[in-house]
């Protein structure tokens, strides 16, 4: 059985030699208003979620270290008052990589699991680390806005959460949602295909239609983009799933390919055979 590459893993994970190696000088940290004083940044790694109040700044997800300075300055640039609060979505670097810095002036809140992930990831030192966790949810209210943090199990890993602003009506997936491409499902560290699937269509019939959906990877969208992502996943799980019980073999499954209408979903991390690779892998475990 063919596995997913190990440089996917290593181009996840900030402290490899890869990534500290790398260039963040020319990254720009871009802004783009989204909806009731809600913004998604934009730059290296994950999307970023900020909520400006006159109260102070909510910051969701925090890229890359070196990126720490850039994306300070990105909220600046919003609202320049405090930072009161950051959240996690879950443990990957590109998520969690400014927490250092950021949690030296807010504290960081998560799913229980990213905190001990985190604290497992490359012996980080106590400053990154989330100091408050929960189980299942937590709400923070600052200004006029309720932030809503639920969480989701074994979906993209074990710590998965999204964060919900009620009044603005948008919502942050973290990496329960790569916008018009494939996932990348942490199947190491608590993730499932099935369970990211069910979780994605339980987040799409909880949600009002008309929301905003910050997406972990990828443009703006809303909900009929996350529908289409939906429809994307059910058909590749169906038809792999279809021909491992056909008595296909791996090879023959990665010969016939994803098929022409979602081709174009490969991306740099996660291209058509890494996609079907992890859908193999998971279903011939269970």
């Amino acid at each position: 059985m063919k596995k997913i590459p190990c440089l996917l893993v290593v181009l996840l994970s900030f402290a490899s030699p890869l990534q500290a190696a790398r260039d963040f000088s020319t990254i720009e940290i871009k802004a783009q208003p989204v909806a009731g004083g809600v913004y998604m940044l934009a730059g290296s790694g994950g999307n970023i979620g900020v909520l400006a109040t006159n109260d102070g700044l909510i910051l969701i997800d925090d890229q890359f270290a070196p990126l720490a300075t850039k994306i300070e300055q990105a909220m600046k640039n919003i609202k320049d008052v405090p930072l009161k609060y950051i959240v996690n979505t879950h443990y990957h670097g590109d998520h969690t990589g400014g927490n250092g810095h950021f949690g030296q002036q807010a504290p960081i809140f998560a799913h229980v699991n990213v905190r001990k992930r985190v604290a497992e990831d490359n012996n980080k030192p106590v400053a990154d680390l989330p100091v408050v966790t929960y189980e299942q949810g937590v709400s923070i209210h600052l200004g006029n806005e309720e932030v809503t943090l639920s969480h989701y199990p074994k979906g993209h890993t074990d710590g998965d959460s999204v964060v919900y602003f009620n009044n603005a009506k948008v919502l942050h997936m973290g990496d329960l949602f790569f916008q018009g491409r494939f996932p990348y499902i942490d199947l190491k560290a608590g993730g499932s295909v099935k369970g990211y699937l069910a979780n994605i269509k339980a987040i799409a019939k909880h949600y009002p239609n008309d929301i905003k959906i910050i997406p972990g990877h990828g443009q703006l969208s809303d909900m009929a983009g996350l529908n289409e992502f939906i429809a994307m996943l059910e058909y590749s799980l169906n038809m792999v799933a279809e021909a491992i019980g056909n008595g296909a073999t791996d090879q023959q499954i990665l010969d016939k390919g994803i098929g022409e209408k979602y081709k174009s979903w490969s991306w740099q991390f996660i291209n058509e055979q890494r996609w079907l690779n992890t859908l193999i892998s998971d279903l011939r475990s269970k």
